[in-house]
């Protein structure tokens, strides 16, 4: 079944000229995204623990260590890649550490250095135009193909 356009509703959207600024473009929204949070992570870091610095940094490829899924298959990568490159867990983590800052401002402390530095991790990999995973291939994200072969 081939789905073609309404020709009473085509005429009705005309196409953007190709040098519209609009931000149709999902690699380069998720590019501003990205360095839009990376900004925030740094702000963040310097307001909580500016003497801290480089915690985010020390940490920054411990997060990638999601990739040993790749051993195993690209399926089993893919699936653990996407499970740690979301925005969902650092701000659970982050949550976490406001609930737990004033009990326990030590914990909340750490707490929220490691969900910055997680945003932060995440953040860089879509600035740099890594996306989630496809499970058939590393190079194979939602946002196209990384790499020197993107032919496909």
């Amino acid at each position: 079944m081939t789905l073609t356009p309404d020709p009473a509703t085509a005429s009705s959207h005309p196409a953007a000229p190709a040098d519209s600024p609009r931000l149709t473009n999902p690699e380069l929204v998720q590019r501003l995204e990205g360095g839009l949070i990376i900004a925030l992570s740094i702000v963040a870091l310097l307001a909580l623990a500016p003497d801290r610095w480089w915690v985010p940094l020390a940490a920054f490829l411990l997060f990638d260590l999601s990739q040993l899924g790749y051993l195993r298959s690209p399926r089993v990568g893919a699936a653990a890649y996407n499970a740690v490159h979301t925005y969902v867990w650092p701000a659970i983590l982050a949550g976490i550490a406001i609930i737990a800052w004033s009990p326990a401002p030590t914990v909340g402390l750490w707490s929220m250095l490691a969900a910055v530095s997680w945003a932060f991790h995440v953040a860089v990999d879509r600035t740099l135009g890594y996306g989630l995973k496809r499970p058939d291939a590393f190079t194979h994200t939602h946002l196209g193909h990384i790499g020197t072969n993107r032919d496909h």
